[in-house]
Formats: structure tokens, sequence, C-alpha cells
């Protein structure tokens, strides 16, 4: 109130406050001040001395001193000027209380010398300094949102230490829809003010309002403080639970685990505290067979699986859901929920055989319906569609010939020799993800018909046979196959009859009709039967039977049977053969030659020749090959007359047979034409006319029919014989029959005799030719190097041996 007076004025304002104090009702010892708090420090408050009466001069002579009745010293006296002053800052509010309309600071000023004492009474003047201000920053109010509109509710005041005009005069609310305040004055003076509801509250919309109450003084300028106000709207149960929706519809697996969730549910209540709190409940529109099948959590609304979901079973479930709150008069709402089962690929397909062949012949008509099969499948959707198979490396077919039924059928020809039965295994898959999939093995056998002919294991036997064999022995077994089963299969072998001069096959062999065992019914010579060819046939015994036969070549294998023959030089019974030679004949002279025959076969028949016994064996020498016996040297007259060398002739066969001849050879003085430059050496008639006719025969037979085989094997494989050199002109000279070059095998006619002058004449590399005499009286075969061409034959190489004819 007093913010602008300077310290002047409230010196004139104290005088004057003197002066006047004495028309008042004070005691005259009593001398009255009036300051305004919250004076500065050092301004002066009045002149005591003056107002006093008393000297300054004499002020501290006379030692003036003031005591205050307070706590503290706020105010002192200048002993030099007599002025009262401010020692320190007075709080009106902090001095006096607040129930006191006036304040004074009480003093006493004593002085000596007389003594004398002074009471002074320093009113203190109230400012405007202090704002008005609440004890409580925020006032909280529980009103019922059912309060009706006009219901008073107290506030708190304002405090305000000033007094006066500067405490709190009135008071503000801020904006409000609901709520005004009316403020109203205490029989103290003090203000208050009251909340007036003025509009009716709902706490579902506005739980709490916040408003600020400002209480504002008296002073100038006016100060303030403000205070929240907060209305907590008391709930009433006045809203029912509500859902967020009124009905639903959930899908779930079927075969969902118990406990799993299957729905939340949700209803909210406005209301708070116990009118909010929900229960949730089936209604007695549920049927017992839903409440089974879920659970429902009545504190939290979950709707959880309580017993099995099986969409083959049931597939839809309808149930009602209460939700009541725990209002003291309780409130509901509900909801309908609509669960649909959804399928899952949980059955396997199933496959039914409705027919099955489970024995066929193999020579079944392609496209015959062997067997019928039905699948089916209990889901839904592409979980119950199912697809049929069978595996892809096998002869049959599926063809679908209605919902869900499947033919078999035979695709391709089928062969029970390859595949003598099927293992068929259907297998049904769904379409569900993962699909699943069942299967079923049936075993189809195929009966077996007549189909297939015996089978002989080659194409073609070759036999070799060694000669001289037992009768009746084992030659060979034949064996055929038949892939057939049972009669089918049993086989029976003959042998295909055939005449071989005039001598049926069966004659000479014979077969196991059971088992194909061959064997020869005689003894084979090779000399006079060389081979064989003929067929056997294999005939199983299925209705009409099948056969087959096989060409069966029996070759005849020589044995070394037959003895060397010495042919030459020949000798009567085994008698010593004598030759006479020139004593002078020169060292190489040829002095004998001996020639034998073996008439077995080629290998067997390779002749040498070694000396067995000799009388000088360094005055002969004989060639292993050609049998020639030559001079090693010239004769001397130490040697004997009469010399005997005994040769023998071996085969090459295992083991080796021999021949020997005895030789005498008899030196002469007369000279005799030497050996080597004869011609044509005559050999008589009669020196055969011993020979064993046994011998003639064998070797006569022999020559025959080698001569027949060569013929019919020209005859067979060479229809266009290719020509051949003719011979030079003015030469009679037969090379072979043949007209082709003579080797050791060649046969050069049909006497034995001659064949094996042929063989060793051969040996010692020359061609023997069998030619007639110019007469005609005898034959001449003539010996004549291999080298020398066939039309070119040396007359004074030649060596020939001449036969009568």
């Amino acid at each position: 109130m007093w913010p602008h007076i300077t310290i002047h004025e409230w010196r004139r304002y104290v005088s004057l406050f003197v002066l006047f104090s004495a028309s008042w009702d004070f005691s005259s010892s009593v001398t009255h001040y009036a300051i305004p708090e919250e004076m500065k420090e050092g301004s002066v408050v009045a002149s005591l001395a003056t107002d006093l009466g008393l000297d300054v001069k004499m002020l501290s002579k006379r030692k003036i001193r003031l005591d205050v009745i307070a706590n503290k010293k706020y105010v002192d006296i200048n002993k030099e000027t007599g002025e009262l002053y401010v020692v320190e800052k007075i709080d009106r509010e902090h001095l006096c209380t607040k129930t006191l309309t006036l304040c004074y600071l009480k003093m006493e000023v004593i002085l000596e010398n007389p003594l004398r004492i002074f009471n002074i009474e320093l009113e203190i003047l109230d400012m405007n300094d202090n704002a008005p201000y609440f004890r409580r920053d925020a006032i909280h109010l529980d009103i019922s949102e059912s309060t009706p509109v006009g219901e008073r509710f107290s506030l708190s005041n304002a405090v305000d230490p000033d007094v006066g005009s500067n405490s709190v005069k009135t008071y503000f609310l801020s904006e409000s829809h609901h709520f005004n305040i009316e403020v109203q004055a205490g029989r103290d003076g003090s203000k208050f003010a009251d909340l007036i509801l003025r509009k009716v509250l709902d706490r579902e919309q506005q739980a709490v309002h916040n408003l600020v109450l400002t209480a504002v003084d008296g002073g100038r300028p006016a100060r303030s403080g403000t205070a929240s106000v907060v209305v907590h709207v008391l709930d009433t149960n006045d809203n029912a639970p509500t859902f967020d929706d009124a009905s639903y519809n959930i899908k779930i697996m079927e075969n969902s685990p118990f406990g799993s969730l299957v729905f939340q549910l949700n209803a909210t209540d406005l209301d708070e505290g116990s009118n909010s709190e929900i229960i949730y409940a089936y209604s007695l529109y549920t049927s017992e067979k839903t409440q089974n099948a879920f659970n429902l959590n009545p504190s939290t609304g979950e709707i959880t699986v309580k017993g099995t979901l099986n969409y083959e079973d049931f597939k839809i479930y309808d149930m009602e859901v209460v939700a009541t709150d725990k209002g003291s008069n309780p409130l509901s709402g509900q909801c309908k929920l609509t669960i649909l089962i959804e399928d899952m690929n949980d059955n396997h397909p199933e496959i039914s055989i409705k027919s099955f062949q489970s024995q066929i012949k193999e020579n079944i008509e392609v496209n015959t319906v062997i067997a019928v099969v039905a699948v089916s499948d209990k889901d839904s959707g592409n979980n119950g569609m199912v697809d049929l198979s069978i595996p892809d490396n096998m002869p049959f077919k599926l063809k679908e010939s209605s919902d869900n039924y499947f033919e078999l059928l035979v695709s391709e020809p089928l062969d029970r020799e390859k595949v003598p039965e099927y293992e068929i295994t259907f297998t049904v898959t769904d379409r569900g993800s993962p699909p699943l999939s069942d299967n079923e093995t049936m075993t189809l056998e195929l009966l077996d018909v007549n189909d297939n002919v015996p089978q002989f294991s080659q194409s073609f036997y070759t036999i070799r046979v060694m000669e001289n064999n037992a009768p009746g022995a084992l030659i060979s077994s034949l064996s055929a196959f038949d892939p057939d089963l049972h009669e089918n299969q049993y086989l029976v072998y003959f042998i295909l009859e055939k005449e071989i001069v005039n001598t049926s096959m069966s004659m000479l062999f014979s077969i196991n009709p059971e088992n194909g065992n061959l064997y020869g019914l005689k003894t084979f010579d090779y000399e006079i039967e060389k081979e064989f060819l003929f067929h056997i046939e294999a005939r199983d015994s299925g209705v009409p039977p099948l056969s087959s036969n096989v060409t069966v070549h029996i070759i005849i294998v020589d044995q070394n049977d037959n003895a060397p023959v010495i042919v030459s030089p020949w000798r009567a019974h085994g008698s010593v053969v004598e030759e006479k030679i020139p004593r002078s004949t020169d060292k190489g002279t040829l002095v004998a030659k001996v020639i034998a025959i073996d008439t077995d076969s080629v290998l067997n028949s390779r002749i040498t020749y070694q000396f067995l016994q000799v009388t000088d064996a360094t005055l002969f020498s004989l060639d292993q090959y050609n049998g020639e016996i030559r001079t090693m040297r010239m004769f001397s007259y130490r040697d004997a007359r009469h010399q005997r060398v005994v040769v023998v002739a071996k085969d090459n066969g295992e083991p080796s047979l021999s021949a020997t001849v005895t030789i005498k050879l008899s030196t002469v003085e007369t000279a005799v034409k030497a050996y080597t430059d004869m011609t044509e050496v005559p050999l008589e008639y009669d020196i055969f006319s011993d020979l064993n006719l046994y011998l003639v025969i064998g070797l006569g037979s022999v020559s025959f029919l080698l001569l027949i085989t060569i013929l019919v094997t020209i005859m067979l494989k060479c229809q266009n014989p290719k020509p051949s050199k003719a011979a030079a002109p003015g030469r009679n000279s037969v090379i072979s029959e043949r007209n082709s070059t003579i080797g050791d095998s060649t046969l050069v006619s049909n006497d034995a005799y001659w064949y094996s002058l042929f063989l060793a004449e051969t040996r010692k590399g020359k061609f023997v030719v069998r030619q007639p005499v110019p007469k005609g009286s005898r034959y001449i075969v003539s010996s004549l190097p291999r080298s020398t061409g066939l039309t070119e034959t040396s007359d004074s190489a030649a060596s020939t041996l001449q036969y009568p004819k």
C-alpha cells in the first residue's frame, strides 16, 4: 500500500501522527509512530529527540538508549541526530499474527542524568506484499455421477498473510461446463468458495474434471494464488458389458490339440471397479455338445479346445456367450459365435480290391480287364480327392470306369519266361498338403503256355571222337533248354535218320531220349571213316509239341595205331637187303635210300630215320628226314669189305611206333654205274608179289576214300573252279587229279604204294609225279625239286621208279 512513499514524506507523516496523537486517547507517556513494513535499512522513522523535546547535543552525555520489546532490534536512535531509524527490515506478517488487526512494535527510550523513560509505540502498517495461496496445491473431490444438479461442494479457502483490503477478496473458477463457484464471506471477514454442480456428470464420458481455482486479494495492484481442483466422478453401474461384435464366425482346424486357443472374447464395461468386472458364461441356448467340445474361461473370456474336433463327425458349432458385470445390480450383454471346423488331411485314402484275377495265362490279350479297384477318402475338398497309380515299369494300365472306380488292364503282351509273376502295388494318394497315401500289393501269377521251342546251348556241335573207341561208350552230352514249365519243358531227343553208304545213322550212334547223351555204337577207324554229319532233334511235350534241331559234326581223331612199313629197299620176309657199291665211291655218294610209309594221319605219319646199328659210324651218314645213306668219306684199304647198317624208321605218334631194315653193303672193285647217275630205277613187279595182302588192301582203301572225300568237297564248295595252269607242251606228266600244286597231304593216285613214295619224296623237297612210259609198258614216278616249276621238269635231276602196268 506504501510502495511509492519517500523517506521525507514518512517523516512528515510521522510528525503529523505525533501532533494528532495528543488528541487521541493515549497515555501521555506513550509516543506513537506508524511506518509501513518492509522499509529499507537505514530509513529514518522520525526525529525522536525533537518530538520528545530533547536537546540533541545532550543525548550522548545522557547516554540515551532504546530498548525494543521484541526478539530483534528492528530500529535504533542515532545519538548524534536524535533520529529513529530502521536497523533491519520489518516484516509485519512475521512480527504480528494474522489475527491482529493492528501491529505495534513497543520500545522504551531511556536517558540518564536525570533518568527519564519514554514509551514509544511503532505501528507497522501492512503492505500488499503477499499473494493469496492455498494450503494444498490440489483439491480432490469425489462426486458420484448420479449427483443431482445444484449440489454444492465446499472448497478449501485461500490464505493471504496480508490484512485488511490486502487479504483475499474473491475467487474465480476456470471455465467448466459442469461446475461454477459461489464466493461467501465468513464472520471473521474471510472469504471462501463453494463448488456448485450445474450439469449431470457422466463418468463414462469424463471420469475426471480438472479445474483451476484462483484467489485474488484486494490490494493494488491485486495479487492472486491458484490451486488445482480435481473432481473424480464416482462410477455407478449404469453401463452393461458389450462385446466388440454381436456375432463371430471362427474357423479352427480339426484335431486341434486340447487347450488350443479358439478365440479370445472381449467384452467391455464402461463402468469401473466392480461395476466393470465381467464374468463370461454360456447361455442356455448353447448345446451340451458344444460345451463339451469347448471350454470358456469365465474370467478371461478365452475359448479353448476341450474335446476332440473331427470334421467328419461335426462341422459347425453354435454357441451364445453372456458377459455379466459384478455391480450391485448386475448388467449383462451377449454375443453369438459360430465355430466352423476346417478339414485337415487327417484321413488316409483307402483302397478296396473289388475283383482280381490272381492267375492269368501269359498269352492273354491286350486291354483285358484283370482287376477292379475302388478308392475313397473321408476328407473333403482337395484332401478328399484321390489319385490311383501303379508302377510305371509294368505292362499294365489303369482306366477310370466311374467315380473312384478303376479297372486294371493289360497294356502289353506278357511273357511268363521273362517275368513269371508281378507284384502290383496300387498306390492311392490324396491331393492334400502334405498328401497322404496308402497302398496295397497284389500278386499276379502268369500261367505257362507252350510258346517256346527247345533251344540247344550251341547252334552247331563239333565232337571229336578218338578212333578205336569202345562200342556203347558216351561220346558227348547234348542238352537243350525250354523255358516253358511242366510238360511244356519236358524234352525228348531224337537222331534224324540219315543213311551213309547204305548204313543208317541209328546203327552208328544212339542218343538217350531223356537226357541227350550221345553214344557210339561201333568202333571207328580213322583210316576208314574220318567224320560224320547228322541232325539231332529236341521235342517238348506240350500240346501241340514244339521242336528244334541242331547239326552234329563227329570228327574221328587219329590214333597212332599203325607202325611204319618200309617199302624201300624191299626185302622179302624180313631178309637182309644186299647192296653192292664200288670201292672207289666218292664222298657224299648215295649208296642206299630207305623209304617207309605210315597210314596214320599226317602228324602221326611223319617219319624220321636213324641208325640203329652201323659197322663204321665214320663211313656212312643217314638223313633223318629222307632216309638217304651217303658216304662220309672215301673207302680205304683198312675198311672192311662188307659193311652192315640197321636203319630204324620211327613215326611221330605217342607212343612212337617203328620199323627196321638191315642193309648189307659190299664193296666191289669193278666199275659200277654210280647210283647218283641213274635217272630211272626199274622196280620189277615181282618184288611186290610177296607183299602182305592186308597191307595192299588197306593202303588202297585209304587212298580211295581220301580221293572220294576230296572230290565231294570240291563239288560242294567249288562250283566254279578256277582254271589252273596247263602243263608244258610235249610233256605228259600228271600232277594230280585236282590240277593243283602238290603238298605233303595231297593224294597223287589211288595207289597206296605210289602215295607212300610221294610222301617220302616230298620230304626231300621234291615233287613226285606219275607218268606213263611212251610205249605204255610201265608207270614212272619222278621226284622233282620243289623249286622247279610245274612245266619245267629237269630230267637230269629226277630219280625215277618204275612199276609195270
